[in-house]
């Protein structure tokens, strides 16, 4: 009996955050770990079906790396990386965009719709709706910067209450253009902007942001951000992560979210308690 009783209150301490996020658009960057492993898998598209059945609008933003990395090499496609990101070749960009488009967005799909969730995949491709520039063609190849987000195409998908389910391919300017590869996290904080979500989350294999002493930093503020990353606090792949955050919060996002996607739930238990699991990254001292 106590345990029931333990599940109910469970239920009644995540009533206020429910109550909170209903009817708000937030924005979640599915990768890493949580995207690879198959008990992971399950567990997130529950907790997004639940979301979704509670009267909350997520929309997914997903990545691929691992996939992308074993196709190309089963290809016997060289592929090589600066910077944190993909120098994306034209034989490379054909492989991304068959595996981000093709395989994995249309299991993410069909993994939340077989769980009650009315989910639909897309590419920026699809009506245009992300449009970007290349990076740096001679250094990055068909790696891009977006460039403009139709959010009236996602506006409208949320409305017939879809939950988009997002790869991160965009279209260039011209016709015939064979589009470019976007990174996952700086697609979730440009849509996240454009969609003037509440929060954005970025699942992650770690913890969140790190101390100095590798202690989870729970809460950091934008201003803060900086001198961590000059004393190098925050360094290497979580710099890009964290610039992801600030361009969120820059464009009017109230909160960003780094959580470790390797535990069971993370983005239940850092939107539905007090204490959270991640780390949060906010504007102001008040929020």
């Amino acid at each position: 009996m106590q345990e029931k009783i333990q599940v109910a209150k469970t239920l009644i301490d995540a009533f206020p955050f429910i109550k909170q996020f209903r009817d708000q658009i937030i924005v979640i960057k599915y990768g890493g770990a949580a995207q690879v492993d198959p008990l992971l898998k399950e567990k997130f598209a529950k907790d997004i079906t639940l979301l979704y059945l509670v009267g909350i609008k997520p929309v997914i933003i997903h990545g691929g790396g691992k996939k992308i990395n074993d196709m190309l090499e089963k290809l016997g496609i060289e592929t090589e990386f600066k910077e944190g990101q993909r120098v994306t070749s034209r034989e490379n960009m054909e492989v991304v965009e068959m595996i981000l488009s093709g395989s994995i967005n249309k299991e993410i799909t069909s993994m939340l719709n077989h769980h009650g969730a009315k989910a639909i995949g897309v590419s920026g491709k699809d009506a245009n709706f992300l449009k970007a520039e290349a990076k740096d063609s001679e250094k990055f190849g068909f790696t891009g910067n977006i460039t403009d987000v139709d959010e009236e195409v996602l506006l409208n998908l949320i409305e017939e209450k879809f939950i988009p389910v997002i790869a991160p391919i965009a279209t260039g300017e011209n016709l015939g253009d064979l589009g470019f590869n976007i990174n996952a996290d700086l697609a979730a904080s440009k849509i996240a902007v454009a969609l003037k979500a509440k929060k954005v989350i970025f699942m992650t294999d770690t913890q969140g942001v790190l101390d100095k002493d590798m202690s989870l930093i729970s809460t950091l503020f934008r201003r803060e951000i900086d001198i961590l990353i000059k004393d190098g606090t925050i360094n290497g792949g979580m710099i890009p992560k964290v610039e992801a955050c600030l361009e969120s919060l820059n464009g009017g996002v109230e909160k960003a979210h780094i959580i470790d996607g390797r535990v069971e739930h993370s983005m239940l238990l850092e939107l539905f308690t007090n204490e959270g699991i991640g780390t949060v990254i906010k504007v102001k001292d008040r929020d």
